[in-house]
């Protein structure tokens, strides 16, 4: 399968500070770069889980018997780990979003290039689909996904021209829905206003931001002492998430104070926030948006 190269690949791998005979864990597999990176540090006593509920990452699978592939989500991650017997590792590297080749896939129904049914699905096996999410959800329920997730202040009116026109037919595909909402597609942002809809749709189609919770929640129990967790994400709303979690160890709110006015967080910050270099953004447009946290127990 063809992958574009792993954005951050030598940070987000040095930040889970390797120990030869450790075990990590890659819950965003994909194409397997940070997998193969991580296995390159690795001792022959090391070992390495991955996750990854799209089949076509598992094509990319690695010869080694020191690496598992697990074809789940990776919101499991403490349960599957606990079937292969491991309770505890040394370190979690997450490369959150949708990867290159599902963009580049136009069956798949991710891109805005590409005329495809609208699909969305990470896990082929879901039975919600941003089909399914465009022709059934409520006019009220299209509001709060396109303007909780894709941050549209004009969310009912594109709501309410999407209901409109699937009284007269159903849409069925990616061109068909942007066809529908051309009024709202100016020229000069019509990119930029499109890759958030199709953002919106997608998250609530995989519940990315819930399944990022629950696995954020895991950490804390799931990392051994100095055990490090490394994490990328591509938009505010994943990256709003994971400092929070690293900060407070909470989604909302702040956390709440003993009797000498301390906290109990979880986790502490590792450093300051990593951004790709010009030249990476240069040779992988995809890097633009990428934001590296690193966190530790403790």
């Amino acid at each position: 399968m063809s992958y574009h190269d792993s954005v951050l690949l030598k940070e987000s791998v040095d930040a889970l500070d390797i120990k030869p005979n450790g075990v990590y864990v890659d819950v965003t597999f994909g194409g397997g770069g940070h997998s193969r990176e991580i296995l390159s540090r690795l001792g022959e006593g090391g070992k390495l889980f991955a996750f990854d509920q799209d089949p076509d990452a598992h094509e990319n699978t690695i010869d080694d018997k020191r690496f598992v592939l697990i074809g789940e989500n990776f919101r499991y991650i403490t349960r599957f780990l606990r079937f292969y017997g491991v309770k505890k590792v040394d370190g979690v590297l997450a490369d959150l979003g949708v990867s290159s080749h599902q963009f580049d896939a136009a069956e798949r129904g991710f891109s805005t290039r590409f005329d495809a049914d609208l699909d969305m699905r990470m896990d082929q096996k879901s039975k919600l689909s941003a089909k399914r999410i465009i022709n059934k959800y409520e006019e009220k329920e299209l509001v709060d996904v396109l303007f909780l997730y894709g941050e549209l202040r004009n969310a009912r009116a594109l709501a309410k021209t999407i209901v409109e026109s699937r009284a007269e037919g159903e849409i069925k595909t990616s061109f068909q829905l942007k066809e529908v909402l051309k009024r709202f597609l100016p020229k000069a942002k019509e990119h930029k206003i499109l890759a958030q809809i199709f953002q919106a749709i997608r998250i609530e189609v995989n519940q990315e931001l819930e399944v990022l919770k629950e696995f954020l929640s895991q950490i804390p129990d799931l990392l051994n002492e100095e055990g490090r967790l490394s994490v990328i994400s591509y938009h505010s709303l994943e990256d709003r998430l994971v400092k929070r979690f690293i900060r407070t160890g909470l989604f909302s709110g702040e956390p709440e104070k003993d009797m000498f006015g301390n906290t109990d967080e979880p986790l502490k910050k590792i450093g300051k926030l990593i951004v790709p270099t010009k030249e990476e953004i240069k040779e992988n447009n995809r890097a633009r948006s990428a934001k590296l946290r690193i966190a530790t127990l403790k």
